[in-house]
């Protein structure tokens, strides 16, 4: 019987990048599906929003960054600490990027956990890691904040915030408030799971709230297409509290139920599949997903830390 891989590792087709403008001074990096990236230009420098996950993968947004300005890329914004958000870090110090810029509670996670969230997502995902060998290792932040942080970059007025608990302890979001465009990380998905594997599930629909009471005009999502106007910023963050809000709720059932983990994959799809079974890396997610809903609904506060051991008992636990 031949052994069941994660379903991350089945996906090998490249994906079709888009750099797409959303005013003068911001672009959004998407590639159908797979992490987005932000870029904000000043008057006088370049912001990064998530690295991609290698200096290779870097190099290609570097590409497009350098068809609309030849700016310095001073600052490197961490939306949270997954490796294929930020390991692609070091490609930007060519660039003249002077900070790498996180939340504490970013920075926390790195120091407990980065070494094997490391490990982990490189043999989750081969695609995204192609080029893997020119990671120089953890991509450290050289400047912490604690709620808020606010950059000049010229004129332009940025404002770095930790409005909440949601994907992560640490999420970090990107304000344009000049121009109402947001930067959300992994906050908001659209068109594809939401991965919770180290998610605080009963925090994140608050802090869904408090992005929609910003009154975002534009937003990058951390997955999917960019939201181009309020009514696809609102059908965003609708869908990614459905998708958080269902799973939790399936979670706490199976657990009052006294279900094992398997049964409560089963009882979570029976809601999930219907409504998210054909977006992006939904069954890449799911058992990860599940297994931290159950954990949380189980009164496990704090994510256990995910390892490239741990990934594959709970991925052969849950196999047929």
């Amino acid at each position: 019987m031949s052994e069941k891989k994660f379903a991350s590792q089945a996906d090998l087709q490249e994906k079709k990048t888009s750099f797409v403008k959303l005013s003068d001074n911001a672009y959004a990096y998407t590639a159908e599906g797979d992490p987005n990236s932000g870029v904000i230009i000043g008057d006088d420098s370049v912001m990064v929003i998530d690295t991609t996950a290698t200096p290779v993968l870097a190099r290609s947004l570097i590409r497009h960054i350098r068809e609309v300005t030849d700016l310095p890329i001073k600052h490197v914004v961490l939306s949270h600490y997954h490796a294929v958000r930020v390991l692609g870090a070091s490609a930007y110090f060519e660039e003249g990027a002077q900070h790498v810029i996180a939340s504490r509670g970013t920075y926390e996670l790195i120091v407990e956990r980065g070494a094997q969230d490391m490990q982990s997502e490189i043999e989750r995902f081969p695609r995204l890691f192609a080029g893997v060998e020119s990671v120089p290792g953890l991509t450290w932040p050289t400047m912490v904040f604690e709620k808020e942080l606010t950059i000049f970059m010229g004129k332009l007025e940025v404002r770095l915030m930790h409005i909440g608990m949601g994907h992560t302890k640490g999420d970090t979001i990107a304000w344009i408030p000049s121009q109402k465009i947001c930067f959300s990380g992994d906050l908001v998905e659209y068109g594809a799971a939401a991965y919770t594997g180290d998610a605080q599930l009963e925090e994140w629909p608050a802090t869904l709230e408090a992005l929609r009471a910003m009154g975002a005009e534009k937003l990058v999502p951390g997955r999917g297409p960019a939201l181009m106007n309020p009514d696809e910023v609102k059908a965003g963050i609708d869908y990614t509290r459905d998708f958080v809000t269902t799973l939790l709720r399936c979670a706490k059932e199976a657990v009052a139920a006294g279900k094992s983990l398997k049964d409560a994959m089963a009882h979570t799809r029976a809601s999930m599949d219907p409504k998210f079974g054909h977006v992006f890396i939904y069954e890449h997610c799911l058992p990860f997903d599940v297994t931290r809903a159950v954990d949380e609904a189980s009164g496990i506060k704090h994510p256990r830390i995910w390892t490239a051991e741990r990934d594959k008992e709970m991925w052969h636990s849950l196999q047929d």
